[in-house]
């Protein structure tokens, strides 16, 4: 087999041999190449035996260091192995002959073969060139323990980590995608695509801690450049030892979008506002913010959010389910928006919607548009318990024909894809949609059943907008568009849309669904990443200022002209 990354080994420069008898160890057995040892599948062929070899120590670490020799020819085998002997006096550079027993040593997902119970002999210095790779490899197994330098693309994906375990998370080639954001969870294309993730996922570790400044506030997506070291097999999968200096290329925070069309409807998770008492107290509260000043920062977020936006109706998610008197967390919301003069009004339902710690909401410019009788909800079934309640309220700008003109707007929140308590054909299957996929879809089909009886009276022209809690692929998603619904972001043209990012992957939690009539108004559609990509740190907790990391999701903004 061939590396179709690159045509050519690394160099391995060996000095002169220092110690008489440096052609093998006292006991005078000859040394055999570390690429028969290692041999083309993930575990050696020859485990239990005991072998000789001779290389150059390239790292240290993880209890022991790595040898790599000057190969043997055959691009599908690894030039290098593992030394179990962490009290070895050896360091990167020295030439040396092991003689030890071949083992696999557990790694978490896979093993790390290894030399054990060795015994070395120093026997010059040399150097390990590192293999250029300009892409992500096939198979990383034929690169386990050796030097490497990674010349093609690498983005940063995660940072959740850097600061307790001292790694990071980077793509390579190009930014990873959910699976089940393009395929059909459990399809092939699902499954290729979950392989060609994990193909392309490498995880950074720099045990000296040399990072480059600003990467723990770098928003994923910013590029990684001149990383190079040693290939390891590691309990989260495939790593890579940094041996030399990193370089950051951080991404520029986008500005807020601007959307074509007089009136502009947007839908915001809020990740749990919660505002105590509403005369600063009752906290910590049972999610959101533990302080007054948390609270406050969190709103200045939310406001900055809400004014770069310059929507006339606003859907909320993750709101406090706690009424809507002055003391309640959406009149707190309003409040904010209006200390500058503004005219936000928000929908009120008198009770609920549901039962729920959090519930949807709906906020509107009382300067720009106008509510149309009370707003409708549905409640019963998988609402309540794990989908949030939805709510429908019609509007209608506050000039011309209201008939004519008028728009429904339904917030969504469903069930998220937490395992607990999950039983029957919620369990996960499995497949890529996690727990609770069948109460998100049969929420999805009551959703569109009820919307099929016009409950506001005025749903022509309809925006089913929120979390969603499923992404593009998954079956919830696809009820709904085979019920007739249009996303938004399709219609738009807009490409490679997506609002959340987990594990280092992007997709769609939160989805704009239009009917055909209102599709047909639709003159522009944009998420505003100011939340996904960012870093914890620039949150209201870490006392991030500005509208960064409000939450972890994204808002999305679309324009009409009625």
């Amino acid at each position: 087999m061939t590396r179709s990354f690159s045509p050519l080994r690394p160099a391995l420069l060996l000095a002169p041999c220092l110690l008489i008898g440096c052609a093998s160890v006292a006991d005078h057995r000859p040394t055999i190449a570390i690429g028969a040892v290692q041999g083309h599948a993930e575990r050696s062929a020859l485990a239990g035996q005991a072998v000789t070899v001779r290389g150059v120590v390239s790292a240290l670490g993880n209890g022991g260091w790595y040898v790599q020799d000057a190969g043997d020819g055959d691009g599908a085998t690894s030039d290098a192995i593992f030394v179990q002997y962490a009290a070895a006096s050896v360091a990167p550079g020295d030439m040396v002959i092991v003689h030890g027993n071949v083992a696999e040593l557990d790694a978490g997902r896979a093993t790390r073969t290894a030399l054990v119970q060795p015994r070395i002999e120093r026997v010059g210095r040399g150097d390990v060139a590192p293999l250029a790779l300009t892409t992500a490899p096939s198979d990383w197994e034929r690169l386990e323990g050796m030097r490497v330098r990674l010349d093609g693309p690498v983005f940063l994906a995660d940072t959740g980590e850097l600061a307790r375990h001292g790694r990071v998370q980077a793509s390579l080639d190009a930014r990873l995608w959910q699976p089940t954001e393009r395929q059909i969870p459990g399809s092939e294309g699902y499954r290729n695509e979950v392989a060609d993730n994990a193909r392309r996922t490498l995880s950074l570790e720099a045990p000296n801690g040399a990072w480059p400044d600003g990467l723990a506030q770098a928003r994923t997506g910013s590029r990684i450049t001149g990383a190079s070291g040693v290939i390891d097999q590691v309990e989260h999968g495939v790593a890579l030892r940094v041996d030399g200096a990193l370089s950051l290329e951080a991404v520029a925070r986008p500005q807020a979008p601007t959307v074509p069309g007089t009136l502009r409807l947007a839908a915001l998770n809020l990740e749990n506002l919660f505002n105590g008492d509403g005369h600063g107290g009752g906290f910590p509260t049972m999610r959101g913010a533990r302080t007054p000043a948390e609270l406050a920062a969190q709103l200045a977020k939310h406001v900055a959010i809400i004014e770069g936006l310059d929507a006339d109706v606003v859907a909320l998610m993750e709101l406090e389910n706690d009424g809507y008197g002055e003391e309640s967390s959406i009149a707190a919301l309003v409040d904010a928006l209006n200390a500058d003069g503004s005219r936000w009004r928000f929908v009120d339902a008198k009770q609920g919607p549901g039962d729920n710690p959090i519930r949807v909401g709906l906020i509107y410019r009382a300067d720009r548009v106008r509510t149309l009788g009370p707003p409708k909800t549905l409640e019963g079934g998988p609402f309540g318990e794990h989908s949030r309640v939805p709510m429908a309220q019609a509007f209608a700008p506050l000039k011309g024909d209201a008939k004519r003109q008028s728009f429904v707007v339904v917030a969504n929140h469903f069930k998220s894809k937490g395992c607990k308590d999950a039983d029957g054909l919620d369990r996960d299957q499995r497949d890529g949609a996690s727990c609770y996929n069948a109460t998100r879809t049969e929420s999805a089909r009551r959703l569109d059943a009820w919307l099929a009886t016009d409950p506001t009276g005025h749903g022509a022209r309809t925006l089913v907008v929120g979390d969603f809690n499923a992404y593009a692929q998954e079956e919830p998603m696809r009820t709904l568009r085979e019920a007739g619904w249009q996303d938004a972001f399709v219609v738009a043209g807009v490409a490679a849309p997506y609002s959340y990012v987990y594990d280092g992957q992007l997709g769609r939690l939160d989805h704009a669904l239009l009917s055909p009539d209102f599709a047909k108004r639709l003159r522009g559609a944009a998420e505003w990443h100011v939340n996904a990509d960012e870093p914890e740190s620039a949150g209201y907790r870490a006392g991030g200022t500005g509208p960064w990391r409000s939450s972890d999701h994204d808002p999305v903004v679309l324009g009409f002209d009625l």
